[in-house]
């Protein structure tokens, strides 16, 4: 290689040189911004993941408090305390969890009124998950009776008894339960028999069928062991 291809060579390595030292001067503070973006992204993330744990391990303390309280109306009331301070819970249906329980101590406490209202709170909040209003609508119909009319309670039972909803077989149960009630014992047991062919049907649930099947007088072939 010649003296004048060196020299070449050095020139356009001392160009490349000095392009890249005026870029890094115009835009080096972009490359120097993304990587702060990336590394404080990352450290936001951690930090937020610690902080919705945290949260999550306080709530988890704070239940398991009100439900150790030795009475019954002092768990009713510390759990009903925490469903009404509502910080973060909805995003995450701790306050469908914390109305549910509620509605159990109300029931244990003997305070139907109570706990039905706690049912209806998560049966009427469309922010919480379906499962959660489902579960609650279900089991105001159980708790409620005949205090709701059955026309009322059957409207309310039939979008759970809908192929595919979760507590498909439970609200089946409850229908058929309905035309006991109503005298229309051929309609019972056309339900119930139709109940023991769903495939999500529960040991328990079963059993419980079979027996109102031979209560209505229909024929014995289950196998109760």
């Amino acid at each position: 290689m010649s003296n004048t291809d060196s020299f070449i060579d050095e020139v356009n390595e001392e160009l490349k040189r000095e392009r890249m030292v005026a870029w890094l001067k115009k835009y080096g503070w972009i490359a120097v911004l993304a990587v702060l973006l990336v590394v404080g992204g990352a450290a936001w993330n951690e930090w937020n993941k610690a902080q919705t744990a945290a949260r999550a391990e306080a709530f988890g303390d704070a239940v398991f408090a009100a439900l150790n309280e030795t009475d019954v109306a002092a768990r009713q009331a510390a759990l009903a305390a925490l469903a009404n301070e509502g910080t973060g819970a909805r995003d995450t249906g701790r306050t469908g969890i914390l109305n549910l329980l509620v509605a159990g101590q109300a029931l244990e406490a003997g305070d139907r009124p109570a706990a039905l209202a706690a049912l209806q709170a998560v049966a009427d909040d469309g922010a919480l998950p379906a499962s959660y209003r489902q579960l609650a609508v279900l089991k105001r119909v159980i708790i409620a009776g005949a205090d709701l009319p059955v026309s009322e309670r059957e409207a309310l039972l039939q979008p759970l008894a809908q192929a595919g909803q979760a507590f498909r077989p439970l609200a089946l149960e409850q229908l058929a339960l309905l035309q006991v009630e109503a005298g229309a014992r051929d309609d019972a047991l056309a339900r119930f028999s139709a109940l023991l062919e769903e495939p999500d049907v529960t040991s328990a649930l079963r059993e419980r069928v079979q027996q109102m099947i031979i209560i209505l007088g229909g024929a014995n072939t289950a196998d109760f062991g």
